[in-house]
């Protein structure tokens, strides 16, 4: 059985499509409270992982327990417990966001009265009479957030929470998320974004052709997976990127420096992107992503946790 604090324990977890793997023999456990990253490219098998987790799909081979109950035999006890959020909300558009939650409340058995508070908690109070069909996208994944909440989850599965969304409403919804973490909500999230899941998340997994080929911390996978670099600017204004392990670098550091022509000196770690590459073999897509606003201009620059009082 799973472990006690384990709120997420897989062993062997297998599905197969007409004799197609999609997801091939993972293994992994994710503790309560922990904000836990899925990461990897299109048609790596997130999605069918959480579909399996949450009841949706029936594995192959292997077991899996969400708070310690059995995703196959007993999904009936699971239900009560997760909530689940993917990238296209399921939203009734005619209806306004205040419906919308009351209707779902009403679904699971939740008093009304929560209605307000869960409004007020993703920022839509002001809207809340207003129809879904005139929200804009950030607000109906602010909306469904809030839906998934309804019966305070000890497990929430986000896919894909802020793609496509704006700087401002993206920093929202990773507010939130970070959050319920604290809180001690289990968060499974998957993301294209490496630098939110660096910010948000305790673990990363990154899953590739089915299989996990890397699970740990983000900035113990950048340490394992990156090279020491250093980025100098010359008095000139050239740059050089330098390996602090590769002897012939280090000597030509001792040449500038020697000849005073070193302007600044910025320290360059691997980013999650990096490891991303290295484990995948696919670059991300080109698509602006949601923490642009909050970059420094200084490119080595890495983002810390955020710690809210």
């Amino acid at each position: 059985m799973p472990e006690p604090r384990s709120t997420i324990r897989v062993e062997k977890l297998r599905r197969e499509f007409n004799g197609l793997v999609a997801v091939r023999d993972l293994t992994f456990n994710v503790e309560e409270g922990e904000v836990f990253g899925f990461l990897g490219p299109n048609g790596a098998g997130k999605t069918t992982t959480i579909n399996m987790l949450i009841g949706q799909l029936r594995p192959t081979l292997g077991r899996g327990w969400i708070a310690g109950f059995d995703i196959t035999t007993q999904r009936d006890r699971i239900k009560p417990l997760i909530g689940v959020v993917f990238e296209e909300p399921a939203l009734y558009d005619r209806m306004s966001g205040q419906a919308n939650l009351a209707f779902f409340c009403e679904l699971q058995g939740v008093s009304k009265r929560r209605v307000p508070e869960l409004l007020a908690l993703v920022g839509l109070s002001d809207r809340a009479r207003d129809k879904v069909q005139n929200y804009s996208q950030g607000m109906k994944q602010r909306l469904a957030i809030a839906r998934a909440l309804i019966n305070r989850p000890r497990v929430l599965f986000l896919d894909e929470p802020t793609r496509g969304l704006d700087p401002a409403t993206a920093r929202a919804i990773r507010e939130h998320v970070a959050a319920l973490g604290r809180a001690g909500t289990t968060v499974f999230l998957t993301t294209h974004y490496m630098e939110e899941a660096d910010y948000l998340c305790h673990r990363v997994a990154f899953i590739n052709e089915g299989q996990i080929v890397a699970c740990d911390s983000p900035q113990s996978l950048k340490i394992m997976m990156g090279q020491r670099l250093l980025r100098v600017v010359l008095r000139d204004h050239s740059e050089h990127l330098l390996s602090l392990e590769a002897p012939n670098d280090a000597a030509r550091l001792q040449a500038f420096i020697a000849a005073g022509q070193v302007l600044t000196l910025h320290s360059q770690e691997a980013s999650l992107e990096d490891v991303y590459l290295k484990l995948t073999g696919r670059r991300l897509a080109a698509t602006p992503h949601p923490m642009d606003n909050e970059r420094s201009d200084d490119s080595t620059l890495t983002l810390q946790r955020q710690v809210d009082t």
